[in-house]
Parts: structure tokens; sequence; C-alpha cells
């Protein structure tokens, strides 16, 4: 098993000597390097944000969110859940983020990795997914006081009070899988179970229309062009009423009984 990198209890630096763009992250006054993403990196990267960020019940999500829970400590997962009290602030993350995420690919500090999950998970972060780029795909899932998890391609992540959805393990390397989750994300977001949910509404919206453009051409021939006023009533009736005054139109004799509800 790897150990984590044994560092000085303390070193010099503190988090107000950094700068948005620095490329170090800090443990206990040390500062660590944060080299640039390769492309196999930066993709996955990307597609695993997309993923967690669109999930109904995620209020914000970032990449590189610098979180501080003390002045001499900045840890920036690659991918982080907001906890409900940074949500909405501003400046560094000042509540452990209840998910994160860090992809371990070629030339991984894998002491560093280490030091930062327990860092994480000591300051209250209640799910770590390290996903693998190397080998395999799986996603080791770190949580507090538990043992570690790994999860393979063809099984689901899941973070109850922090996910509504559950997240398959290939979308977090797979683009397209990926977008597959998402748009049932956004879905969910817009109050639709499913794409076909969609479709179905946009049936009954047609049939609706259809049946209003009848009954206003079967107004027209029996009582003449309606007026704007009654044009605005039929077109934005609801289907219980467009039945009701297409079988009302049979017998009306006038206008004034067709309309008299």
């Amino acid at each position: 098993m790897i150990q984590p990198r044994q560092i000085p209890e303390s070193g010099p630096f503190r988090v107000e000597h950094l700068r948005e763009g620095d490329r170090y992250e800090l443990s206990h006054g040390h500062p660590i390097y944060c080299a640039p993403a390769r492309r196999e990196h930066a993709a996955p990267n990307l597609t695993g944000a997309n993923v967690i960020d669109s999930d109904p019940d995620v209020a914000w999500a970032g990449v590189d969110a610098g979180f501080t829970p003390e002045p001499g400590t900045l840890r920036a997962p690659d991918v982080a859940v907001a906890a409900p009290a940074d949500a909405s602030a501003t400046g560094w993350l000042t509540t452990a983020p209840p998910l994160a995420l860090e992809y371990a690919g070629r030339g991984q500090d894998e002491a560093d990795l280490q030091l930062k999950i327990a860092e994480l998970l000591d300051a209250g972060t209640r799910f770590i997914w390290v996903v693998r780029l190397q080998g395999p795909q799986r996603v080791e899932v770190h949580r507090p006081d538990a043992p570690t998890r790994t999860f393979t391609a063809g099984e689901v992540l899941e973070a109850p009070g922090i996910l509504r959805n559950p997240v398959p393990v290939r979308a977090l390397f797979d683009r397209e899988t990926a977008h597959e989750v998402v748009l049932r994300n956004l879905l969910q977001r817009r109050g639709y179970d499913s794409l076909s949910a969609v479709f179905e509404e946009g049936r009954e919206e047609g049939r609706m229309e259809g049946e209003a453009a009848v009954l206003l051409r079967l107004i027209q021939l029996k009582f003449g062009p309606p007026d704007s006023d009654l044009r605005q009533r039929i077109e934005t009736a609801d289907a219980a009423m467009l039945l009701r005054w297409s079988e009302r139109i049979l017998t009306a004799a006038t206008l004034e009984e067709f309309l008299n509800d």
C-alpha cells in the first residue's frame, strides 16, 4: 500500500500567498505543484465534470475549485460538488466538498494523492472517486471510516444525498456515454422523466392545436369569422374545454348559445 508523503508538521506558506491560477496546492503550509493535464487526462476530466454538474440535485459543481479548511491548506479536486454553504459564495470553498473526483493518469504522484484523499476526508468530504486512467477502466471510492471499494466498467456509482442519479463508471471515461447521462439529467431538471415524455407532450400539444384549428373552422362556417378574443380563448383552451365545444357546436343555433359555459 502506498504511504502518504511524510511532510513536516507546518510550512511557511498560507492561502493568502496564492493567487487564482497559480499551479500550486498547499498541504499544511507546503506547496505542491500541479502540472498541466495531458490530453488523455483533460478530456475525461471535462466529461466527468459535465456528468456531475448536470445532476438534478447538484446546485454547484466546479473544476479545480480550491478548498481551504485552514490557512495553511488549499486543495483543488479535479471535480468537486460544493456544499450548500458554499454553493452561492465567492472565493475559495471553505466547507469540504461532499463529493470530489480525482483523475489519476500517467505520472500521478501516488503519495500526494493519498495525502490529498486523507485531508479531504478528514475535513468532511463524504465521497472521493479516484478515476484510474491507466489500465482497465475503474473507479476507487473512498469514504471516511469505510474500506476503499473499486468499481469497474459496467457498474454504477452512487452518492446518496448528493447526486440524485447513479453514475455509470463508463460515463466518467467515455464521452458518448456521458452525453446520454447528461441528457437524462437535463431532462429531469426540466421536469421530464425521459425523452419519450417530451415526445408524448409534443404529440398532445400537436393534437390539441389540431382540434382547435378544426373547431375554429367549424365556427367560421356556421357563425362567421371568429373575433380575436374568441380565437384566443379556443387556441388556449385545455383538452376538456375543446371537447365540450366540439360537441356543442353541432347543436348550438347561435354563437351565444355555443359560448354559454
